[in-house]
């Protein structure tokens, strides 16, 4: 026999799994098996009964591509469903879409919104939305995301919006919604209100000023001239264009403050401020005269920088140290502190701008100006009157408007609002945040602190995409007409025909029949602001949740950005707390920002965004998969083209190892599977390993730590299967008989873990996993796909600690093997390690304990080892050195028997035998 047929002897390894995925070309075949056979529907059918576990997605924006932080987010949403319906549960995933809002607006009108057509502006509104969710579910799908695509929760739907209009309704049933007028962000670009989640802050230069305010009438301690000097509060602002609606300065009452002398002038500043003061104003030598308590100061009157008005002396808790003057400059209708202290002391809610952000006629040398160009006309103004003690610029955060990116103000204007003291709205909301779970940890401390802190929430938005407020105004009183009973009316209008039919139906058509003012007024006009939009998104929870048999109330998890605290976490929260009496969510969970290498936030204009669309066209969407799996993603997450690379090289080895454990079942069937007894001890040993690596990573999934379940599986792929048991494996399988029990003990093992191994890596690479799965179960498929499947319980009856405990010293030995053998080779005196015999030389201990395993040499890879005995400290010694005996060119390994037999002299005694028992080869 030549060599040829000796090659045909061997059992090579045979699939078709291929070595190269060619991922860009197989996910989408993948994609279109999944969508003729229905495979959502099928695990829906599958799972009907099971305890349930509900993820309720947070609605991303209907606004351009899906970007690489909307890839992470889904992704993350996909491994808990994934994970969660193998674990058994009925895990439904419903997503959805936030439809309305400025973003959209803008796109289709620009920032203005006045002098439009409100029905044709929300038609090419709705247009636009549907467009971009047709374009963003198709990227999710691609991504490899099961989900109910073809009948996803929109916030424009008829359904939604009457039930948001009906959410209002219970605020407004139970009398926590009221109108008013005071501070709120307001976007003089985009002319709206702000909610608190649509303020971002930037670094701004402002104006920092320092201005005189003439007293005009004092007290016993503090007369209006002292030793014939003049005396004057000194405040300190970096918006100088709100002094026009000064009405006041704060004083805090348990601060000492000082009356220095400069000049022929007294100013009136904190005690703990006046070194600042003193080298800010450049005052030069300065003495002080006198000190007061705050307390002191209430009732003080002055006179306003240039404006016939008085400004008066009012105590206040908001008043600090960090910086100015102690004296804080009010204007209540533009600013929140302002707006508290000026209700409790009785003053006017005084704002002097208008939407655009410019003053009304009105306001004195000032009429028509823009705030911010105001600013430096109004400093030389108040330069020329002698009121500017000091001046100069500081770099600040700022707060700015989420969409335009344009600095906003405080401005008062009438808005409506859900007070959050009423009915305790705010105390509930904590109460109930401490009983949710946050992850990670410190997201509870975050989200209670805004809570605590925010003020009422403004509801209103003057803009025209989105669930209008409806609301009526009497025509003879003006009073608002907002009560339950007409929201519900018009609810019902909205779920036959829309939010459309606010715009497009007069009050009469709106209004239940017979619906009068409390002042007799029968004719109303309607109200045109819309519902802050985070009410809208923060509403799906009860429109979604709850309605359905699997999709109960409240959520296992929300898991979204760490913007979503003061968003779509906050508005879903104090909605829930108010109508259902608790969290809308049991556990929250807080991704991290997808960044470029250097750790930046990908923008055009630094050139660093990385498309996932881009990525998943050159690699698949698998390696964006195993990207969010492999990082802590609760904190902010990186990628570049080096972390490709590492991705594209780790899928490599994945896949590698599941191409070896299928080529080498090609023959296998489960029935010829050997009884556990029957096993090798190091078969028994890769099981009993597979069983750790099963309960690490499944309590990884159910924690959630999705880089523990890749670390886990990436580790025992290449360490503990590739780099061991595969290894040394190859002899065993190749070389012997096709249907010996020893081959089929191997093939048994590997079976198991091949079934068992796919099943963990689904929720990570689904692809792959499932063509894996058509393979390894090519005969008979117990379930069309592996997402049908659950995670495997072979190989618990393997679970034996003792066993991974008495093979660790055998391990580490081999590393000290595997080590002289690598020196041996590059000192070349071997080529590879079957060429090698080893004497291994230890203390008895250690030789008794080698002795207790059988086949050492297949083990270690080597032709022949020998043991010797160490007399000393207990320390290994490994001579390798060539072996002396020719090649079995069957086998490769080197051993005395090969040439002993007269017709095939080139193969060894073992590899003899193979040959006459399953060839009849070689027989006499």
């Amino acid at each position: 026999m030549n060599p040829l047929d000796l090659k045909k002897t061997v059992n090579l390894p045979q699939t078709a799994f291929k070595m190269k995925a060619n991922l860009p070309q197989l996910e989408p075949r993948m994609l279109e098996r999944w969508r003729e056979m229905d495979l959502y529907g099928e695990i829906r059918e599958a799972r009907r009964g099971r305890s349930a576990f509900i993820l309720h997605d947070g609605p991303p924006y209907a606004n351009g591509h899906i970007h690489l932080g909307h890839t992470l987010n889904k992704i993350l949403k996909d491994l808990i469903v994934k994970s969660r319906t193998m674990a058994g549960y009925d895990s439904p995933y419903l997503p959805g879409w936030d439809c309305h809002g400025l973003p959209i607006e803008i796109k289709v009108v620009g920032t203005k919104s006045s002098r439009v057509d409100p029905l044709a502006v929300r038609k090419k509104c709705r247009a636009y939305a549907e467009r971009f969710v047709a374009i963003q579910r198709e990227e999710f799908e691609r991504l490899g995301i099961f989900g109910e695509w073809d009948a996803p929760y929109l916030t424009m739907s008829f359904d939604y919006e009457a039930e948001t209009a009906r959410l209002l309704g219970r605020f407004v049933e139970e009398g926590s919604v009221y109108r008013g007028s005071k501070p709120v962000h307001w976007c003089i670009t985009c002319e709206t209100a702000l909610a608190e989640a649509e303020v971002e802050y930037a670094d701004h230069s402002s104006p920092s000023v320092y201005v005189k305010f003439p007293l005009l009438r004092g007290n016993q301690r503090i007369p209006q001239r002292i030793n014939g000097r003049r005396v004057y509060g000194l405040i300190w602002t970096t918006t100088p264009w709100t002094l026009p609606a000064n009405l006041a300065i704060c004083y805090h009452p348990q601060f000492e403050y000082s009356l220095i002398a400069a000049g022929e002038e007294i100013y009136l500043v904190a005690q703990d401020l006046v070194e600042e003061v003193v080298r800010e104003c450049k005052l030069g030598e300065v003495r002080v005269i006198d000190t007061v308590r705050g307390a002191e100061l209430e009732g003080l009157v002055f006179r306003h920088p240039w404006l016939e008005r008085d400004s008066v002396g009012i105590l206040a808790e908001h008043v600090t140290l960090e910086q100015g003057t102690g004296a804080v400059h009010t204007a209540p209708g533009h600013g929140y502190d302002d707006y508290l202290v000026g209700v409790e002391h009785g003053l006017e809610i005084y704002n002097p701008v208008d939407d655009s952000g410019r003053f009304v006629p009105e306001v004195e040398h000032f009429g028509g100006m823009n705030v911010f160009e105001a600013n430096p006309r109004i400093n030389a103004f108040m330069r020329e009157r002698g009121v500017l003690l000091g001046e100069h610029n500081i770099q600040h955060s700022y707060p700015h408007c989420w969409r335009c990116h344009s600095p906003v103000i405080f401005r008062a204007t009438p808005q409506w609002f859900i007070a959050m003291d009423h009915a305790d709205l705010r105390r509930r909301a904590l109460d109930c945040i401490q009983q949710v779970e946050w992850l990670p940890a410190w997201g509870e401390e975050r989200i209670s602190n805004m809570i605590e802190n925010r003020p009422d929430w403004c509801i209103s938005r003057q803009r025209l995409w989105g669930v209008p407020i409806p609301a009526f105004y009497c025509r003879d009183c003006h009073e608002p007409l907002l009560d339950a009973g007409v929201i519900d009316h018009v609810a019902a209008i909205f779920q036959r025909e829309g939010a459309d039919a606010w715009f497009a139906r007069e009050v009469a058509e709106l209004l239940p029949p017979g619906r009068a003012c409390a002042c007799g007024g029968a004719e109303f006009e309607k109200e045109f602001d819309i519902l802050d939009v985070w009410f809208d998104s923060g509403a799906s929870h009860a429109v979604v949740l709850g309605r359905r048999d699997d999709l109960p109330w409240p959520a296992d998890v929300y898991l979204e950005g760490g913007d979503q605290y003061r968003g779509w976490f906050h508005s879903s929260l104090l909605i829930a707390v108010a109508v259902q009496g608790t969290a809308p969510y049991r556990m929250v969970i807080c991704n991290g920002w997808a960044l470029d290498l250097e750790g930046r936030a990908m923008s055009k204009s630094l050139g660093n965004v990385i498309s996932p669309l881009d990525v998943m066209k050159e690699n698949g969407a698998e390696i964006l998969r195993l990207w969010v799996s492999s990082i802590d993603y609760t904190e902010d997450a990186r990628l570049g083209e080096e972390i490709l690379a590492r991705l594209r090289e780790a899928y490599r080895k994945l896949r590698n190892t599941q191409r070896f454990l299928l080529g080498n079942l090609f023959d296998f069937r489960p029935d010829s599977a050997v009884a556990p007894e029957e096993l090798e001890e190091v078969d028994r040993w890769a099981l009993a390993r597979l069983a750790w690596v099963v309960e690490r990573v499944e309590k990884a999934y159910e924690a959630f730590e999705f880089h523990g379940v890749y670390h886990t599986l990436y580790r025992f792929c290449t360490v503990d299967l590739s780099s061991f048991y595969l290894d040394i494996l190859k002899d065993r399988l190749y070389i012997s008989a096709p249907g010996s029990r020893s081959r089929r003990a191997a093939q048994t093992a590997l079976h198991i873990i091949t079934d068992t191994l796919v099943r963990l890596l689904a929720p990570v690479l689904p692809f792959t996993s499932e063509e894996v799965w058509l393979d390894l179960h090519r005969e008979e498929l117990p379930h069309q796909s592996v997402h049908l499947a659950e995670f495997s319980r072979s190989a618990d009856r393997y679970r034996d600690p003792e066993l991974l405990s008495r093979w660790e010293r055998l391990l580490e030995i081999r590393e000290r093997v595997m080590k002289a053998l690598e020196e041996a080779r590059q000192q070349k005196q071997i080529g590879n390690s079957l060429e090698a015999e080893v004497v291994l030389s230890a203390d008895q201990p250690t030789l008794d304990y080698l002795a207790s395993f059988d086949n050492l040499r297949f083990l270690f890879l080597v032709s022949h080892l020998e043991t010797k005995l160490l007399e000393g400290s207990g320390e290994i010694e490994v001579e390798v050195s060539q072996a002396p005996w020719r090649r079995c060119e069957r086998c490769w390994n080197y051993l005395p028997s090969v040439g002993r037999h007269p017709t095939l002299p080139q193969v060894c005694e073992r590899c003899l035998l193979v040959l006459q028992e399953s060839f009849s080869v070689g027989q006499s």
